[in-house]
């Protein structure tokens, strides 16, 4: 049985971490499986934006330690799959370049957080619990969380929640700004699902050029980002999903993007 389930949806990816009996705890299998979907979502050009959820009553208790302690005592995460992506993203040219939206119930451990700073709009049930709980085994987080977590939340609620391995509610992590929206029990795949379908009408080429623009401008800093906004507006300025916006305005119907 596959530890992740993997569909489309029209222009969707959803990708689901499918170990509830173990909490969906992240043995090395899953996570290589994850790698492949990030992969898929990258690379083929009929999907436009990625879900990232999980079956059961927990999105993840974090990792499964004890499989991951020999990796680590190496000083290394485990190989990925020549087809698979980073989906932590800690190195941008492995970095999926398509939008995922996440989607969290439950409890939310380590990893699990980490995977959570690496999407781009995130949707929690009021059930959701977040907990960065490493230091309480004797390690701390490796997997973007001391690098990302104070860009989202601000130093001090990023260490308030770093150095005491407190949990976090989704009413707290949406007041500080690490989730986006909260809803009630159930619904959080399917407003994820609503806000991927609304993003995957937008024109392709436009959505991947924001991503990059943005990233680029939390990697490098501003003013990198802002040496490349014209620069590379110009590439889409000929293409066809132009053509098409201006069209779609112009004729008060919705866009039928391409992505060419």
């Amino acid at each position: 049985m596959s530890a992740l389930d993997v569909n489309t949806e029209g222009h969707v990816l959803l990708m689901g971490l499918n170990r509830p009996e173990k909490r969906n705890a992240f043995d090395i299998g899953m996570y290589r499986e994850l790698s492949t979907a990030y992969g898929r979502l990258h690379r083929d050009p009929e999907l436009r934006c990625g879900v990232l959820y999980a079956a059961g009553d927990h999105f993840t208790a974090g990792l499964d330690l004890p499989q991951w302690a020999d990796c680590f005592a190496r000083g290394s995460f485990p190989e990925l799959p020549e087809d698979g992506m980073d989906p932590l993203g800690l190195a941008p040219e492995n970095q999926v370049g398509k939008p995922v939206v996440m989607a969290v119930q439950g409890i939310c451990l380590t990893l699990g957080i980490e995977l959570l700073l690496a999407t781009d709009i995130r949707v929690a049930e009021k059930s959701a619990r977040f907990g960065q709980i490493e230091i309480k085994r004797g390690i701390y987080p490796v997997g973007g969380a001391t690098v990302r977590l104070f860009q989202e939340i601000g130093w001090g609620n990023a260490m308030r929640y770093l150095l005491t391995a407190d949990e976090m509610t989704a009413d707290e992590a949406f007041r500080l700004g690490l989730v986006q929206e909260v809803t009630e029990k159930g619904a959080s795949l399917d407003r994820a699902m609503d806000i991927a379908q609304t993003i995957s009408r937008q024109a392709p080429l436009g959505v991947a050029a924001t991503l990059k623009s943005a990233r680029l401008a939390r990697a490098k800093g501003d003013q990198a980002a802002i040496q490349r906004l014209l620069p590379d507006l110009l590439p889409l300025m000929g293409s066809e999903d132009v053509k098409e916006g201006v069209a779609s305005f112009l004729e008060r119907r919705e866009a039928r993007f391409r992505g060419i």
